[in-house]
């Protein structure tokens, strides 16, 4: 008997939650940054998934200065113009910018509202990178747009309002009166749509600055990992951050000139690493690498790099290569790296097997080192010291 009353309470209970849903609410779906393939779906399956579960009223809430995706956008573009259910946008929050494509599909929107602050234009090009940069600048309330504070003053706004859909005009009711009460009115249940955790991962690099940022930090941890010999965890970093980087590479407008400056200086800082901190060629490297980032996307006047931002991760870059890797280098080989000329014509051993590089140990601390690879040197050989080469000694079995 107990068991079959609280089998009947559960079952009121999941009825009266679906009861709820079904009397309608309101789907807040929330976008910012360049809208790119994965949060253009994001809004379509959402807009999508509003009908469906029967919500009362959909809204749109973009904060975004370009679009990377054209067939999307149509498609976005014919489902505002034609919604399953009541749709309206607002721009926001404050302040809040709707460049290129994003302008178009405020335009075509059957009601919008900008937070104070907004700014809308440059409209062209609609999809960033393709074609010139063009159009001005102008505020929201300057276009004839009207101003709402919040999402919840919009909300409060659109009650009683008549806005079309697929189905034909419909009346919408964002507010309701309190339950059990007649003396008060309040919102219907808001319900928040954020794009997913991996969608939301992947969108890290969205933004010119994030992807040249997380180029800069894989390609320098790839070099960390190799002359420092690290443990393996900056390698793991490095793979986790060339893949985001490799993200921005697919999705935005990337120069490929650009691309090939910003690998060109990391080779450079790696080059002048590998000799011992040539002074040069790091000036050199630095350089190459701030100009590639300030070129590195085609932004049109929309998503163009800042280049106080690039040069942020330029810093970064010199930090690792100047700082941190001889730093980490020495304490692991638990010597200094000055005085090397002097171990010229010295006998050691070997610590580990050479292919061609290994570690030698002379007069008692340990070097890396490399050989020819006919040399054959395995942990244990007798060596000799034959020259320096950057942060390398040149060993040579000793001969008998």
């Amino acid at each position: 008997m107990r068991r079959s009353l609280f089998l009947v309470i559960i079952i009121a209970f999941v009825l009266a939650a679906c009861s709820e849903r079904d009397g309608g609410g309101i789907d807040v779906i929330d976008v910012s940054g360049p809208l790119d393939s994965s949060a253009l779906e994001f809004m379509i399956d959402s807009i999508g998934a509003a009908a469906e579960d029967g919500q009362e009223l959909a809204v749109l809430q973009i904060n975004s200065r370009a679009v990377l995706d054209e067939p999307l956008l149509d498609q976005l573009e014919e489902l505002i113009a034609k919604p399953p259910l009541p749709l309206a946008v607002w721009l926001g929050p404050a302040p809040a910018q709707a460049f290129g494509g994003v302008a178009s599909l405020v335009e075509g929107a059957p009601v919008v509202a900008a937070a104070p602050g907004t700014i809308i234009g440059r409209r062209d090009p609609v999809i960033a990178g393709v074609g010139g940069a063009s159009g001005e600048e102008a505020m929201a309330e300057e276009t004839g747009i009207g101003l709402e504070p919040t999402i919840r003053q919009y909300l409060q706004s659109l009650d009683g309002q008549i806005l079309p859909s697929a189905n034909g005009d419909v009346v919408v009711s964002t507010l309701v009166e309190f339950e059990g009460t007649g003396d008060g009115l309040t919102l219907r249940t808001v319900t928040f749509r954020n794009p997913g955790l991996i969608t939301r991962f992947f969108r890290l690099a969205a933004t010119p600055e994030a992807a040249f940022f997380f180029l800069v930090v894989g390609l320098t941890l790839v070099t960390f990992e190799f002359y420092a010999l690290g443990p393996g965890v900056a390698a793991g970093v490095a793979a986790l951050s060339l893949w985001l980087a490799s993200w921005g590479v697919v999705n935005l407008p990337v120069r490929p000139a650009a691309l090939a400056a910003t690998i060109l200086g990391w080779i450079l800082l790696t080059t002048a690493y590998q000799r011992g901190g040539v002074i040069f060629l790091t000036f050199l490297g630095a350089i190459v690498l701030q100009v590639g980032g300030m070129f590195y996307v085609d932004g049109s006047g929309q998503i163009d790099p800042r280049w106080w931002l690039i040069l942020l991760s330029v810093l970064a870059a010199l930090f690792f290569f100047l700082l941190a890797m001889p730093t980490v280098q020495r304490s692991r080989l638990s010597t200094q790296t000055i005085g090397r000329e002097s171990l010229v014509g010295k006998t050691g051993a070997a610590v580990s097997d050479f292919d061609p590089e290994g570690i030698v140990e002379v007069d008692g601390s340990r070097w890396r080192a490399t050989a020819h690879r006919e040399a054959g040197l395995a942990a244990g050989d007798p060596i000799l010291v034959s020259g320096v080469d950057g942060l390398f000694l040149e060993v040579e079995p000793v001969q008998p």
